[in-house]
């Protein structure tokens, strides 16, 4: 926060008075982190819906029976890489090297876009085997979840996109660096919460 001294339009012009400018940096990473909360509240929420039907068959197909865990590891992959490659994007941006940060911020696009395609497969792979969200509980759960999981994931895109454009415009000013720093936050949130759904979703619900 800094004071500003400006001269008064209708007063002698050698009066003065001023005029207190305030910094958003503090507000705006404090107001990301309120939503973020507020989203691991709906994360939570959505998996405990999942504790609570994820048995319920109905006479239909089971976790083990449906899911493909070589896929879901190959995703994973995808999602956790696309992490690094922020993380590396960062890195340039704290040296202020506007092209490199530029490539990664791509690499990191690109390989969102690929968790998105493979989850995409994986959906109408299970509604044409039969195996749609109103088959049973266990299927309404999982594609609530791992579906609102997804939407994240694209909206994180959009946002990544719509960022790269404002750095080729404007370049590594003190607004996209904030901007940087709270898709980072995003980001990194959405992998924790993709590690949740790969360790309960999948892994346990392949066992018997």
């Amino acid at each position: 926060m800094s004071d500003l001294t400006l001269p008064s339009p209708d007063a002698d012009p050698s009066a003065r008075f001023y005029v207190r400018e305030h910094h958003p940096e503090n507000g705006t990473l404090l107001g990301f982190w309120i939503y973020l909360m507020s989203d691991c509240l709906v994360f939570a929420a959505l998996f405990a819906t999942y504790a609570v039907l994820g048995r319920n068959y109905a006479g239909g197909p089971t976790g083990a029976q449906l899911f493909d865990l070589p896929l879901v590891a190959l995703n994973t992959s995808l999602l956790l890489l696309s992490s690094i490659t922020y993380g590396f994007a960062m890195i340039e941006m704290q040296q202020r090297r506007l092209r490199r940060t530029l490539v990664w911020l791509g690499v990191t696009g690109l390989l969102g876009a690929g968790f998105i395609g493979l989850e995409l497969f994986e959906f109408v792979h299970l509604i044409g085997e039969g195996a749609g969200p109103q088959r049973s509980g266990f299927l309404t759960a999982f594609f609530a979840l791992v579906g609102t999981h997804g939407l994240h994931v694209a909206f994180g895109i959009v946002w990544l996109v719509t960022l790269i454009a404002q750095l080729a415009k404007h370049g590594l000013t003190p607004e996209n660096g904030r901007r940087l720093m709270c898709l980072s936050m995003f980001w990194h949130f959405l992998d924790v919460v993709w590690i949740g759904v790969f360790t309960f979703v999948y892994l346990m619900g392949v066992l018997p």
